[in-house]
């Protein structure tokens, strides 16, 4: 809400300091005449120009807020920058740099305070005009200099002598004459208010200062306006030039006919009127056009009236706040009487053309745009102020209009701003308070569903304003008789608006009413609670707020009614859940109405049309059923002290109401289930979780296994820890049914139904619900895609683990035990291998998250209790998988893992056992190190884990995800993975058994990924960047090095048959990279190249011709100094893409050359 300190408000208040971070002066004094001192020296250098200009932008912004603290520094700064302008020894480039720096200064001051300062001395028009004249404005790098001078020479214009005086002898020469200065400003004027530049409008206040001057009226005022609304005639708002020109235009006619004397501008006001009717601006789609037109009706609406302050206006006695309080305090209110005047007094021959203004500001009250209404309401305000008593009562009643249900949400908003000005202006009164006051509740609550949301939320700020008006207009006996309904109103709207701005403009309107008024209840109780920050919460205001007000019994009812009413149907389902939890709150502050008014309500309301109501309603029934049953226990009664059997039955029978219209069927229906909770309707969802959308179906799951396991704790316990053995048969059985469902959302639902289930309902059928789990996180076949389900599955698995707890020699039916907990960890350690693609992307990533975390939940559920049970081997395999996520490619997963391996590493409690190269880790990955470390960012994450490469036990399994990152896709992730590998390498360069070590395990990591193109084809690429990098070199001392050779035989083998144009490609670099390598494995790899030049695919051949030609340059010792021209020249020039005979000789002489035997073409059986 924009509350502002109108004129009306008067007194030294307005010049009260802001609060906050307030600022207390212009600090930057110093600096600031220090950066304008050095514009002479930067202004030919572009860049140190551009830092200046740009520090004393952040300068000059500080004080957008408080540009009065640069009041006491202006008139310095002008001078200092207007001296570099009339130094006539400037160059232009600085002139035009220091009218900038003046139209900074000037954005954030406002030209009006800043007008006063210019030279205005008579020298000055010829100076000035001169200037403007030589101004080139179709020039757009320098528009602020034409801006600063147009005002510049507004202001000298107010000269007090006649500017014919300035004109001497206007013959120069025999023949020629020179145009007077008068003529010279016209033209100038008149050619700026149709440019499309700042200088627009400029020229709009050169124009009101100049043709209002008592010597230009007289010549010029009637040519000017002939030639604006010339102007206006042949504009059409259709085209980009003839906006600019109306708009131009426009703004200088509004200006003349606000400064100008009424007795001077009456004469051409109806036709100036007629004129605007024919441009039929209310029908153009440029919202300034239709501002400036309100704003220029409102200005002759002003000219047809004598200016007067109305005799009948109410004038409020007491206008400081201080004051105002020490008569509340005093139990006394001054005021001044209200002077009624009979119409005799009153000037009642109003002019014909007053009524077509007032019409066509009431039509742009309702304007689809908010400056449009604002300019309106500002103008009914000015208007009414100088109307008769009676006629201005006429336009009220035709504002109060506004206020029907068939206007739009945008004339509800005109009207409040309306009724807000004529408020303040004292022009709305008391007699009209009973009237208006209705309106305005209604619009703090106005709220008009358009399709997925609603409008009307500028409506509800607008008459917060208002009420914050009445306050400050009316003295507090005026509005008493309204204060309950006003209080309330107010309250509701500060606690239970779903606009964040709405409850701030409550919160300020409320405020206002405490302190100007002194009437409201328990007022600056509520405002410390209330105030403008904690309703910045939604959740804040609905759930603890809420309480705390409505402990004030004259809030209570009107709160709850308001959510019965306006909240629990609202469109947004947060705010009815919200809606629903306030209910349980405040039910407990007002029991006997919840029982009897607001219960029966909303049973009646559960069988609405509504969906949205419909969905609330239940939602509040549970919410207030549950607020009385606590309140009963706690008072030691039945809660049918609350609710009669009739209210029981109605409650029972929602759920059967609700299935036998078929009410949980179609669209709607997840919001329904989600309000249910007995054990079919349960059931009945899990099952059928696949027809619910998408974008609900984890919230309905959700909600339906929390009220599964609240039914099961209420009801399906005999005695303390023992289930009903038939109910517990016939549960655990259908549910591991359901996990065989060909749906994936009901394996889901079931799932996560089991691992929800209470602990005496497991007991004596833990390995069979452990083993259906088991089953669902398997992978086959027939529901390879089932990701979610097998994620569901986990964390079913990891919840009963919590659930049952873990006894060492317990029964495996019982409890976590010795005897099967290598059983569960094994399912765990198996979906971390789950890589499983589909349309989505990389799914498995699902069920490795939900991997990850139940090993670390199990283990350390292990480690608190039981950590014997720990085995050394299956902890080293926890730890290595982690790792191995934690060096993956995926961002979001790699910090999961990290967080994981690190939470289990340095576990508070006793240390875990048996974690490998603990110590060594605990100093790679000390606690604080990593505490501050992101691992989601790759720069980050990478340079960390490569360190673990140099520990025997992790390096295999970091190598098997690092592998991945290096050869992926993602620029950050394959740069910062492969900047930390090569680091490493570099590192061990010096150690040939660490080197020795690293390659072997490489090539186990290929050897055992074979044909996996997710491994392979990044790990060629690693490779590739590997062996180009030189981190081999010291393996090509020796020949025929078992590393080359084996790696020689793995690509072969990767290769073979392969069709793959990216793994082939990936192979051919290796190979290059493989030559540096001497001994007969070379002859081997140039075989294996000379192949490839004639594979089938065109591609790969002219891929393995540029590939070789850049191999033979970088590797000299690959050809002999003699050939290298020849096989480059073939290399080269051959043409790889035609057909394979020709490309198969060309082959063959590059195998001659390179010493490497022809290979033999192979007939197939069968073909000749």
């Amino acid at each position: 809400m924009e509350l502002r300190d109108g004129s009306s408000a008067g007194g030294a208040e307005d010049e009260a300091p802001a609060c906050g971070t307030a600022l207390e002066a212009f600090g930057e004094s110093a600096e600031s005449r220090a950066l304008l001192g050095r514009l002479r020296a930067v202004h030919g250098d572009l860049a140190a120009r551009e830092v200046v200009e740009q520090r004393f932008r952040v300068i000059m912004d500080k004080y957008q807020e408080q540009p009065h603290l640069l009041d006491p520094h202006l008139e310095w700064m002008m001078n200092l920058l207007l001296d570099m302008v009339q130094d006539k020894t400037s160059p232009t480039a600085l002139v035009h740099l220091a009218f900038k720096f003046l139209y900074i200064i000037t954005k954030v001051r406002g030209y009006k305070v800043f007008l006063r300062l210019f030279p205005h001395e008579v020298a000055d028009v010829e100076r000035v005009l001169d200037m403007v004249t030589s101004q080139n404005p179709k020039d757009h790098e320098t528009w602020e200099t034409r801006y600063m001078l147009l005002l510049w020479l507004s202001v000298t214009c107010l000269i007090p002598f006649d500017f014919s005086r300035l004109d001497g002898n206007l013959l120069t020469q025999p023949g020629q004459t020179r145009m007077p200065i008068m003529d010279r400003i016209l033209q100038i004027a008149e050619s700026y208010l149709v440019v499309s530049d700042k200088a627009q409008d400029a020229a709009a206040v050169l124009v009101s200062k100049f043709i209002t001057r008592p010597d230009v009226k007289q010549r010029k005022m009637a040519s000017f306006l002939d030639w604006s609304l010339c102007t206006l005639a042949r504009s059409s708002f259709l085209t980009i030039e003839g906006v600019i020109a109306m708009d131009g235009t426009l703004q200088a006619l509004a200006q003349i006919f606000k400064h100008g004397k009424r007795e001077d501008c009456l004469p051409y006001a109806t036709t100036v009127l007629e004129c605007l009717d024919s441009c039929r601006l209310p029908e153009s789609n440029q919202t300034l056009l239709r501002k400036l037109g309100v704003k220029l009706v409102q200005r002759l609406g002003l000219t047809f009236l004598k200016p007067k302050v109305a005799a009948w206006r109410y004038q409020r006695g007491c206008r400081s706040l201080a004051a105002n309080l020490q008569c509340v305090t005093q139990g006394q209110s001054e005021q001044k009487p209200l002077v009624v005047t009979s119409d005799s007094e009153e000037d009642c021959d109003v002019p014909e053309g007053v009524e077509r203004v007032i019409e066509q500001l009431l039509v742009g009250l309702k304007d689809t745009d908010t400056i449009v209404r604002w300019s309106a309401a500002k103008g009914i305000g000015r208007m009414a102020g100088r109307l008769p008593k009676e006629l201005a009562d006429d336009v009220v009643g035709s504002v109060l209009d506004c206020f029907s249900f068939q206007e739009t949400d945008k004339a509800w908003h005109g009207g409040c701003l309306a009724l807000a000005e004529l408020g303040r202006r004292g022009l709305l009164l008391p007699s009209r308070l009973a009237d208006v006051v209705p309106v305005i509740l209604k619009a703090l609550t106005y709220d008009e569903k358009r399709g997925a949301s609603s409008v009307g939320a500028n409506v509800r700020d607008a008459a917060c304003y208002v009420c914050w008006a009445f306050a400050r207009a009316y003295e507090p006996q005026e509005l008493k008789p309204f204060v309950t309904a006003i209080s309330s109103a107010l309250v509701i709207a500060a606690v239970f608006d779903r606009n964040v701005n709405c409850r701030r403009a409550a919160s300020a309107a409320f405020q206002e009413n405490v302190g100007r008024q002194g009437t409201f209840p328990h007022g600056i109780d509520i405002l410390t609670t209330a105030d403008y920050f904690a309703v910045g919460n939604t959740s804040n205001c609905f759930l603890v707020i809420s309480v705390f007000i409505a402990g004030f019994p004259e809030y209570t009812q009107p709160m709850i009614d308001h959510l019965v009413t306006m909240k629990i149907n609202h469109w947004d389902g947060v705010i009815r859940e919200l809606a629903a939890k306030a209910l349980h709150n405040l039910t407990q502050q007002a029991p006997e109405y919840s029982t009897t008014h607001v219960f029966p309500r909303l049973l009646s309301m559960t069988l609405s049309l509504d969906l949205h109501t419909r969905h609330g309603a239940v939602l509040a029934c549970a919410e207030v059923t549950y607020a009385l049953y606590k309140l009963a226990a706690q008072e030691n009664r039945p809660v049918t002290d609350y609710l009669d059997n009739k209210a029981m039955q109605r409650l029972k029978q929602i759920h059967q109401q609700l299935y036998d219209r078929q009410l949980y069927r179609g669209l709607g229906g997840e919001l329904m289930r989600q309000a249910g909770g007995w054990q079919w309707l349960i059931d009945d969802t899990l099952r059928h979780l696949h027809l619910v959308s998408s974008n609900f179906r984890e919230q309905v799951k959700d909600t339906a296994v929390s009220a599964l396991a609240a039914l099961c704790s209420e009801y399906y316990m005999m005695e303390p820890g023992q289930a009903d053995p038939a109910i517990q048969e016939e549960l655990i059985q259908q549910y591991l049914a359901e996990l065989q469902s060909p749906e994936e959302m009901t394996r889901c639902g079931f799932s996560s139904a089991l691992g929800a289930l209470p602990g005496f309902l497991l007991k004596g059928r833990l390995q069979q619900v452990l083993a259906g789990l088991r089953a669902v996180t398997q992978t086959s076949p027939k529901d390879v895609s089932f990701a979610e389900a097998r994620r569901d599955g986990l964390k079913a698995i990891a919840r009963i683990c919590q659930t049952v707890g873990v006894k060492a020699e317990g029964a495996p039916d019982e409890a976590v035990c010795r005897e099967n907990v290598a059983q569960i960890y094994a399912v765990l350690l198996g979906c971390m291998d789950d890589y499983t693609m589909d349309s989505r992307g990389d799914v498995g990533a699902w069920v490795r998250e939900a991997a990850m975390t139940s090993l670390m939940d199990l283990t350390l559920l292990l480690g608190r209790s039981q950590p014997e049970l720990i085995e050394a081997h299956i902890c080293e395999q926890v730890m290595c998988c982690l790792a191995q996520q934690a060096s993956e490619k995926i961002d979001r997963f790699r910090a999961h893992a990290a967080h994981m391996f690190l939470t289990i590493l340095h576990y508070n409690g006793s240390p875990i056992p048996h974690v490998p190269h603990r110590g060594e880790l605990e100093t790679l990955l000390s606690r604080s190190d990593v505490a501050s470390v992101n691992w989601n960012v790759p720069a980050q994450a990478f340079p960390r884990i490569t360190q673990l490469l140099g520990l025997p036990t992790y390096r295999y399994h970091i190598l098997l995800g690092l592998v991945v990152s290096v050869g992926g896709l993602t620029e950050s992730t394959v740069r910062h993975s492969t900047q930390s590998l090569f680091e490493y390498m570099k590192g061990i360069q010096s150690d040939p058994q660490a080197l020795e070590s690293f390659g072997v395990t490489l090539l186990q990591v290929f050897e055992d990924n074979l044909l996996n193109d997710r491994v392979s084809v990044p790990l060629l690429k690693t490779l590739d960047q590997l062996l180009a990098n030189g981190c081999f070199d010291i393996f090509t001392t020796e020949e025929n090095h078992p590393f080359c050779v084996k790696l020689l035989a793995l690509c072969k083998e990767e290769i073979k048959k392969s069709k793959d144009v990216q793994k082939l490609r990936s192979s051919i670099a290796v190979f290059c990279g493989m030559v540096q390598f001497p001994g007969d494995v070379r002859t081997k790899v140039l075989l294996q190249l000379l192949l490839l030049l004639c594979h089938p695919f065109p591609l790969i051949r002219k891929t393995t011709a540029s590939q070789m030609y850049e191999m033979v340059l970088t590797y000299s010792e690959v050809v002999g100094a003699d050939l290298l021209d020849e096989v480059m020249a073939v290399l080269s020039d051959t043409v790889w893409d035609v057909e394979l005979p020709v490309v198969r000789e060309q082959r063959n002489r590059l195998c001659d050359l390179l010493g490497v035997p022809r290979p033999q073409l192979v007939i197939k059986p069968g073909t000749r």
